[in-house]
């Protein structure tokens, strides 16, 4: 495995401790002198890779996005059948999107995009350029006259909404799954999508 070099090293320090001030005090409150002392980096240093206080929170909300890129990518198979592929692809999405590392960036990203419309607008300009791995699935289904055709981005997040009121938010929100079955979820909101799309 290649070694960090030490500035990189420093960068990750100076992010892993931004994330957990802010995280703590919220962005308005986040003190630049509290993110170098928990780094164990000089002010100084901290202002070399990062100038200012909101230039580290867009670091952070790359991050975030490169989580996103980071879901994996699927690879349609024509001979399966549709409902399982939709199946297993919304499952691995919502085991991605709940996973703590996600959920913590997430939380923290969101409750500054609340607060700062401008970033908020550039962050999703950011986000919509991302091909979700379950909209590519769509779009070639589609594109193969299995489902009606349609803006696959569109169906994907009629079918994606409908997961995450029961599957995302109430983790995201109040920390706790929701007392639901998650495979029955998702299989129930899978019929709902095909019997809206299927030909």
């Amino acid at each position: 495995m290649k070694q960090m070099k030490l500035t990189e090293k420093k960068r990750k320090d100076i992010l892993d401790a931004a994330i957990l001030e802010f995280r703590e005090q919220g962005f308005p409150a986040a003190r630049v002198n509290r993110i170098a002392e928990l780094a164990e980096v000089s002010k100084r240093t901290l202002y070399k890779h990062f100038e200012s206080k909101e230039v580290l929170f867009a670091a952070i909300t790359d991050i975030l996005l490169q989580e996103i890129a980071a879901m994996p990518k699927l690879r349609p198979e024509a001979d399966a059948p549709l409902r399982e592929q939709l199946i297993a692809a919304v499952r691995d999405y919502v085991g991605h999107l709940t996973g703590e590392q996600y959920l913590g960036l997430n939380r923290l990203v969101m409750s500054e995009l609340l607060r700062d419309q401008d970033l908020a607008q550039a962050f999703f300009a950011k986000a919509a350029m991302q091909d979700g791995p379950i909209s590519g699935m769509i779009a070639d289904r589609m594109q193969a006259g299995a489902l009606r055709r349609a803006e696959p981005g569109f169906a994907a997040g009629q079918l994606l909404s409908m997961i995450k009121h029961f599957l995302v938010w109430p983790q995201f929100l109040m920390g706790t799954k929701a007392d639901v079955d998650p495979d029955a979820v998702i299989a129930d909101c899978v019929d709902m999508f095909l019997a809206h799309y299927a030909k």
